[in-house]
């Protein structure tokens, strides 16, 4: 079976600089070519939307993901216990295993997001990035994706993140298109119109 091959150690970028989003896309390339060299891309492209979902919504998961102080051993028995009982392939278990022992378990949802990016581009599919306080529910999901659909983006993937410190609203990314309607923006205009008519 083929390997992944992955960036060497490096001390970690901030997620948003180009270097963070260079690295992401190594990774994500990796394990794509590595997935279409072993004739299983659409298992993989499933479980890597899976375990997306799985940092976004399971708090266990996303303390694992996000805790600076955890043991590597530790980290990588834990997330293999967790993606075996889940029945993820050995080609997801093993990216997830050389993220850990890269020590940039805490870019994996990162990681997970540019694989998805990139394959929406090798599939001719438009990727619009969402950033929400809390999960987006069904018929909130189905709504964006009406509202997209309308805008002329009629093949569109929704890659959903999760940030708390937006407090409300929804940042949507589409390209170069930016649509912020997040409470933090909305409260931060606010107080920039209350300085300037003091």
């Amino acid at each position: 079976m083929a390997t992944i091959s992955a960036a060497p150690t490096a001390s970690a970028a901030p997620s948003g600089s180009p270097q963070a989003s260079g690295l992401a896309s190594r990774y994500a390339n990796a394990l794509y070519a590595q997935a279409d060299e072993t004739h299983e891309l659409d298992r993989v492209v499933a479980e890597m939307k899976t375990l997306g979902q799985m940092i976004d919504q399971s708090a266990d998961f996303r303390r694992l993901v996000d805790s600076p102080l955890v043991d590597l051993n530790q980290a990588l028995a834990a997330a293999r216990a967790v993606l075996q009982a889940q029945g993820f392939s050995a080609s997801v278990q093993n990216f997830v295993s050389v993220v850990i022992s890269n020590r940039r378990l805490r870019q994996l949802r990162q990681f997970v997001t540019a694989f998805a990016a990139l394959v929406a581009e090798r599939r001719g599919i438009v990727t619009a990035h969402t950033i929400s306080a809390h999960p987006l529910s069904a018929v909130q999901e189905q709504a964006l994706r009406a509202r997209l659909i309308e805008a002329g983006y009629s093949n569109v993937d929704i890659i959903k993140e999760i940030d708390p410190s937006l407090l409300g609203g929804l940042i949507v990314r589409v390209g170069t298109r930016l649509y912020d309607t997040s409470l933090k923006s909305r409260l931060q205009r606010l107080q920039y119109a209350m300085k300037g008519a003091a």
